[in-house]
């Protein structure tokens, strides 16, 4: 098994909002990946006294924790127990039912001797290689979707008709991307933070294939570097508009 990943802040001036863990219980016989992209607060989040990366360690360790230990529970299942202790740990404090509370997006996928599960939820995404080469990529496009139909999406967050996040509402894990694929039709998968993903989705300078053979060929550090190369050719987002001119970006891949 080959496992890289790298991660990096979109500016050395703030934290890094992504998380990615990975774990390959003592069996031997599979693991689980989570990635988590922290939703950058904006002025007036509820009065939050809990940053990003403080809740993205938390769901992202609780989510890693039970997909562990209780292969029992589905993804989704698991997801749902962990948004709900991350949401205990601070409901005393702060305004959970406030539409700009800590969030993010996720990927987490879990593999055994005979399948591939997999979880997605917001704009992250997820990328499957089978043994042909073939690439599947697995995304939750309701924000491209909104977008397109020029909706206002910020409105629109985790709001009947727009897009979901994990916040604090375990409900949520309703609206995610989910399945299951046999062990042997998959030869590899990444997981990426939208950071990461700019080359296809932002710059439309690459593919889902070419970014694969990039991850396989020369890593995901390599990646992240022409992501940057690619967002300093325009540092202010003029000629390729976008939500932030440099954002986190994290890349993991794994070949079984």
């Amino acid at each position: 098994m080959r496992i890289e990943s790298s991660t990096e802040p979109g500016t050395p001036d703030r934290p890094n909002e992504d998380f990615l863990s990975l774990a390959l219980p003592a069996s031997g016989h599979g693991g689980v990946l989570v990635l988590l992209d922290g939703v950058t607060p904006r002025p007036g989040n509820g009065d939050c006294v809990h940053s990003v990366p403080w809740f993205v360690a938390r769901l992202g360790g609780a989510l890693l924790e039970l997909s562990v230990s209780r292969p029992e529970m589905t993804l989704s299942d698991c997801l749902a127990t962990a948004i709900a202790r991350t949401a205990d740990a601070h409901r005393d404090a702060c305004d959970l039912y406030h539409q700009l509370t800590p969030q993010a997006t996720v990927v987490t996928v879990r593999w055994n001797q005979d399948t591939v599960e997999h979880l997605v939820l917001s704009d992250s995404v997820l990328l499957l290689e089978a043994p042909d080469g073939k690439i599947t990529p697995v995304l939750d496009d309701r924000i491209d979707r909104l977008v397109a139909e020029g909706r206002a999406v910020p409105a629109l967050r985790n709001a009947e008709g727009g897009f979901f996040t994990a916040a604090a509402d375990p409900a949520v894990v309703s609206r995610a991307v989910t399945g299951s694929t046999p062990r042997g039709d998959v030869r590899a998968f990444a997981a990426l933070s939208d950071g990461a993903t700019r080359l296809v989705e932002v710059f439309r300078t690459d593919d889902w294939a070419g970014t694969f053979a990039l991850l396989r060929d020369e890593g995901p550090q390599t990646l992240i570097r022409r992501v940057r190369a690619a967002e300093a050719a325009d540092p202010e987002g003029r000629a390729v508009p976008r939500g932030k001119p440099f954002d986190d970006a994290t890349a993991a891949l794994v070949e079984l």
